[in-house]
């Protein structure tokens, strides 16, 4: 059973999950865990691991809508160094700092791999969820897409500075917060852009037709050697933390404004289905 199986199951106990984060009395809070084997490639650093860790928790905030306010880890590792953990704490501390919010600490303890746990909470009075988008609405990106899997690709080439610097991506919280009155549905695209599409149709009850181009890194066309491999990091992979995103299409022009990041709009909300350029779009993406 994978990750989406054992939430499904969950599904009936847990009726008010869903979302990127639980909202309770205008707050939003969110929990994620990281592990070495899967999550920090050979060649990720403390410091790197530090930021992603804390900043794909930060990143759920975003896809609220909310401010981000704090973020805390629980550390776990066969044995402390000073070293690792002094570079942890500055990616956690810097990655927060980058957002307006602060890392407040956290926990320690011996685990055989090194895996971190954390969570992140911030405030909005008017959370954006997955389930509000309606036909007719604009289909939006923002950034890039592929980022990380890039940084997978040049971690495996020895290239771990240019892969480190990739793996610190900045939470899209100030875009969250920009895209806030204008979203009827938002999300994090952790799992990449086709599953995050098919999850959003899910909540909404609509469907989805994007149109090439997306906005593929520039690292993804250096890497990838045909079109089907850049369309596979691009699009399946996932790992980006970018905000998916619905808003009426004529909203657009001043979201575009109002966000501090590119904001790409890659197709249209519809009755049914999820297709890229006109082909059905498999519900496919990254699994834990």
């Amino acid at each position: 059973m994978d990750e989406r199986a054992a939430l499904a199951e969950m599904a009936d106990r847990l009726p008010d999950a869903g979302d990127d984060c639980a909202v309770v009395d205008g707050q939003v809070i969110t929990t994620d865990m990281l592990h070495e084997r899967t999550d920090f490639p050979a060649g990720t650093t403390r410091y790197t691991a530090g930021w992603r860790a804390v900043a794909a928790s930060l990143s759920d905030v975003a896809a609220m809508g909310a401010e981000a306010t704090a973020a805390v880890a629980a550390y776990g590792a066969p044995s402390f160094e000073a070293d690792e953990l002094a570079a942890f704490v500055d990616g956690a501390q810097d990655v927060c700092h980058a957002v307006g919010a602060e890392y407040v600490g956290g926990d320690l303890d011996s685990h055989d791999e090194f895996t971190v746990a954390t969570t992140a909470i911030g405030s909005t009075a008017n959370p954006v969820r997955r389930s509000g988008a309606s036909p007719g609405d604009a289909v939006c990106v923002t950034g890039t897409l592929g980022r990380s899997a890039a940084a997978l690709e040049l971690f495996d080439r020895g290239d771990a500075d240019q892969a480190n610097e990739l793996f610190q991506f900045e939470p899209r919280v100030r875009a969250g917060v920009a895209l806030r009155p204008h979203a009827t549905a938002m999300m994090d695209s952790s799992d990449g852009l086709a599953r995050s599409l098919h999850q959003l149709s899910e909540a909404s009850g609509c469907g989805f037709a994007i149109e090439e181009p997306l906005p593929i890194d520039a690292q993804v066309d250096a890497l990838a050697e045909t079109e089907q491999e850049r369309r596979e990091l691009g699009v399946f992979f996932g790992e980006d933390f970018e905000l998916v995103c619905t808003l009426p299409e004529s909203d657009v022009p001043e979201a575009r404004e109002a966000v501090p990041c590119p904001l790409h709009q890659i197709g249209t909300a519809t009755e049914r289905g999820v297709t890229l350029d006109g082909e059905t779009l498999p519900d496919r993406g990254y699994s834990h």
